[in-house]
This record gives structure tokens, sequence and C-alpha cells, in this order.
């Protein structure tokens, strides 16, 4: 067992208890070192947990989006379809948490309001909203990226007389939606994904949507027994190729440039992607995201998908985005644009005619009052920076993680990883890290066996103090910005780049060079002595 430093509770103090606060226990507690890992929710699951609208699915195949760090997990886990629910997504977290006998570890219904250096006893003192005070060599958020929702500020909303619900906080008893006239207010992701499966029930679904999304069908289906036992027969290949594919997927990335082909060739190839479903799409081609007549080809070959599939032709026009393709997150979906042909469901252009305010009957756009008995806010989440800077961070000299940020309009960060003046912090998928823009659990990973391989190598050094250097802080966070300018994503308003929360400053957070790619600069960071951190000995610190 480690020696503990003085001074503290336990050896790291990790938040959350998804995918990332797990792992990050279980890798940690199995080196020796103690762990307290705090969860909001009552249970784990992260996102998963709170995530229960009707629909909720993940977008990456099942095959890929679990852990690889364990054979025998992997093994002894069967994914029932292509696209997992949140249901089986949740199932499967729990199935780790026993298995790793986790939960001992994990404090619930408990969530972290501040986390202060003290710089005299090298340690985080980590406080929750019912008090409790501890302390800690290392402070590790595991937080998400889409776990903080964002419920617009509509005025009147405290005036409706009817029930209301955000799809990041989904009642766990469900909602029942049968002989109600229902109204859900965005079209992202789980807008798109909730849209089919309300309209099924509701007496009428009124989609209310400010930007409309380009979406692909999932062809999502049952897996069988044969493919089941293929997969986990080449487990390894499946590890390696998704670690050193540039989006943690096992998907082909295209070979060529979309404009080589003719067009009836690129249709056919496009048309093929299409009916595959998954990501097949994105990755027909290799310049979609930086050759905007590229973009146009496939950007097209939607719309007019859109408009073969919806009937009544003002709608579907209503329907048919205008942005780059890829630029905002890619939705998968089942029977989206069919629901737009159902009798009970209609559509609100609300940049047309603007929502002015939430009445005690519904919804007033410019145009006309909506009655309903039920609101759905599927709005999403203040990504990336948001949870972390709703927490009270604050590092060397009492400076807040706000105030380096400035409220999230100078983000930097060491790889997405560590801070300049915050000590011993990591962040798992933090802003200039591949994260939402890969698959998760590959990225969480590699994050997760990173800092603990750090936290070990710092141990056999005998070093207590690990920051990250103001230069090398600059530099990633410039090469971030460089390879991101290089694309389409910086010319498309997202919650990327944090355009959908009303006063949020603009950026890109996001490592864009590739999950392999980013991988091998973080094994040159290791293997050349953590370049770009100042280590220090506890003989060297002011104690």
């Amino acid at each position: 067992m480690r020696a503990r430093q003085q001074h503290v509770d336990y050896d790291a103090v990790v938040v959350g208890a998804g995918f990332s606060g797990l792992y990050m226990l279980h890798l940690l507690r199995e080196a020796g070192y103690s762990v307290k890992v705090y969860e909001a929710g009552d249970d784990v699951g992260g996102v998963w947990y709170w995530n229960r609208y009707p629909g909720a699915r993940c977008d990456s195949e099942s095959i890929y989006y679990n852990y690889t760090f364990s054979k025998e997990l992997y093994e002894e886990w069967s994914w029932s379809s292509r696209f997992p629910t949140q249901p089986e997504i949740l199932d499967y977290l729990n199935f780790v948490a026993d298995k790793f006998d986790l939960r001992r570890d994990i404090e619930f219904g408990t969530r972290v309001t501040s986390a202060h250096f003290h710089e005299a006893s090298n340690s985080w003192e980590v406080t929750t909203g019912d008090g409790e005070t501890v302390r800690s060599q290392f402070f590790i958020t595991g937080v998400g990226c889409l776990s903080t929702a964002n419920l617009p500020q509509f005025e009147g909303i405290d005036r409706f007389k009817g029930d209301w619900y955000h799809t990041g906080n989904w009642p766990h008893e469900g909602v029942d939606f049968r002989g109600k006239r229902v109204g859900i207010i965005g079209t992202g992701s789980s807008g798109i994904q909730s849209i089919p499966m309300i309209a099924k029930e509701a007496e009428h679904l009124t989609v209310f949507q400010r930007t409309p999304q380009y979406s692909i069908p999932a062809e999502n289906h049952p897996y069988d027994q044969a493919y089941i036992e293929q997969v986990k027969g080449d487990f390894e290949n499946l590890r390696d190729s998704m670690r050193h594919s540039n989006s943690g997927l096992a998907i082909p990335p295209g070979e060529r440039s979309a404009l080589e082909d003719p067009p009836e060739k690129r249709e056919k190839i496009f048309e093929e992607a299409w009916n595959k479903g998954s990501l097949y799409l994105l990755n027909a081609y290799n310049d979609f995201m930086v050759n905007a007549d590229a973009n146009e080809s496939v950007s097209s070959f939607i719309r007019e998908k859109i408009g073969e599939i919806v009937e009544d032709p003002e709608i579907a026009e209503k329907l048919k985005p205008t942005y780059y393709f890829g630029t905002k997150r890619p939705v998968l979906d089942t029977d989206y644009y069919e629901t737009y042909n159902r009798d009970n469901v209609s559509l609100v252009d609300v940049k047309a005619h603007p929502i002015e305010e939430i009445t005690e009957r519904g919804v007033q756009t410019s145009a006309e009052e909506h009655e309903l008995d039920i609101i759905v806010f599927a709005t999403g989440y203040d990504a990336m920076t948001g949870t972390l800077l709703k927490m009270d961070i604050r590092g060397r000299d009492g400076t807040s993680l706000h105030d380096k940020w400035a409220g999230g309009s100078s983000v930097q960060t060491y790889l997405g990883l560590a801070l300049n003046g915050f000590p011993n912090m990591f962040t798992i998928t933090g802003p200039e890290s591949p994260s939402v823009l890969s698959n998760m659990p590959v990225s969480i990973e590699q994050h997760v066996e990173w800092i603990h391989d750090f936290i070990q190598y710092m141990d056999e050094h005998n070093m207590t103090r690990a920051e990250a250097e103001a230069e090398a802080e600059r530099e990633w966070s410039q090469h971030c910005r460089e390879v991101a300018e290089q694309t389409l994503f910086v010319q498309t308003d997202s919650w990327y780049t944090g355009a959908n929360i009303d006063g949020k400053p603009r950026g890109f957070p996001i490592y864009l060079g590739g999950v392999g790619p980013y991988r091998n600069i973080c094994e040159d960071v290791a293997s050349n002595g953590y370049k770009g951190f100042t280590l220090n000995s506890l003989s060297e610190q002011k104690i």
C-alpha cells in the first residue's frame, strides 16, 4: 500500500461516477491509492443516469461504446442491438460497478461545491453541498462534457399551469403523454430522438424548431449471437483500431476527396452509406470538414433525402439545414423525418416566429399562442466548461478557474488534462482534448490511464506536486486553435462553440487532430519525463 502524503484524507478525490469516474476509481485503487468519488446522482451512470428521456440512445455503435481495458469484462457483457438505449447503458455501468465493487468508495447524492488548493499542505480541500470537507493530494474531475442542462430563461415559465421537463434531467418514473398536447422546444440530438417517440403517444405534438439539423438514419437492429461472438473473438484488433483511429470508432475513414469522383459515383457512395446508417456517410470521403464544396455535395444529398421523405413540401423545406454538414453534432435517428408525415405533429419555425414567452396555457410566439399540457425542453447543455465552472475551483494563490478562463472566453489547458496554476488537478476529457468529437469511452480510457501512469511516475521519482507550465499550456491552446481554424467547424454556430448559451463567450475548445495522433502526443509528453510539467518534491515545497 502506498504511503499517503501527510495532511490528506485521500490520495485522490474524483468528481463523477460515470464512465470516467468509475474507471479512474478502479485503476487508482488497484494501484494501492486511497480514492473518494463524489456523485450528484443517487447511483452510478453519469449522464446516462440523468438522460432518461424517450428514445435516449447512444449514437456510437454499442460494440465500440464500452470499456476495453479488460478483455474479461468485454467478453462477459453482450449488447442487444447496434445502438444501445439509455437503460441498457445504465445496466452496463451498474454491471461494471458491481464487478469491480466500486460503490463502496462512492458517495452518492453528493455534489461538490468547491475545491481549493492549499499551498502549505500541498493538498486540495474539497467541500460538498452538505458541508463535508475532505483533503486530497490529487483532485480529478470526471464530470463529463454534457452534464449541465441548459434551460433557456423564457419569460413566464413559472406561470405555466401544465408540466414541463428537460431532457437532461428526466423523471425516473417517466412521463405519460397519452391524450396530452405536447410541445418540444429544440431539435438537437435529444429532440430528434424524443420526437418520434412522443408523437406515437401524444394527442398532438408541436415541434418548436430554431435551426433544422442534418440527421442520418441509425438503421438500428438487434445483434445475433454469431455477430457478437465474431466481435468478441476479434477483441484485440478492435481495441487497437479504435485507439489509433481519428474518431475512436473502427469505421474506415474516406480515402479521397469527394470532388475526385463524378457526381453519379458520388451519389452511389452516398446512397450506400445512407443505407448502412451509423456514421458511414460522414466518413464516405476525407475532406467534408475542410472543403466547402465537398461538404456541399453531401449536404445537398441529405437535403434531397429530406424532400423525398417528408410529404408536405413546405414542411420539408423548413427541415432542410443550410450549415455545413458535420459541423454541428452529427445526429442519428429512427423515423425522425417520417414523423412529420403524421397528422398529430406540427412544426413551428421559431426563427421566423420567435418564442416571446411561456404563458399559463402554453407557448406564445410572435405569431400565435400554442396551448399545451406539457412542455419538453430539448435545449441541450452548457457544454465543455459549464459543469467545471459551476464548482468553485481555486488553484494557487486563490486564483479561481472562472477567472482563469474569464468565464469561458479564454479557455486554456495543457492537453485538455491539466491547468497552469492548478497543481495536482486533472480533467478527464477536459476542454482542448478530442472529447465530444470522439467515441467517449476510448478517449476516457486514454485519459484515465495517462493520469494513473503520471501519478505512479511521481511516486517512483519522489515527486508530490505536478503543474502544467504556462508556456506549454499557451502552446497547446494555440495548436488547438490553429487545427480548428483549418476546418469548417469554426464557421458554424453550435454548442461546440458555446453559441447555444446566451452570453457565453465563443471558442472551439475541442482538439480536432484525431484520437490516434492525440494519443501519440500524450505518450510523447510522458516518455520525455512529462514534458511541459513542473515537478516538485516535498522538500522543494513551502511546507
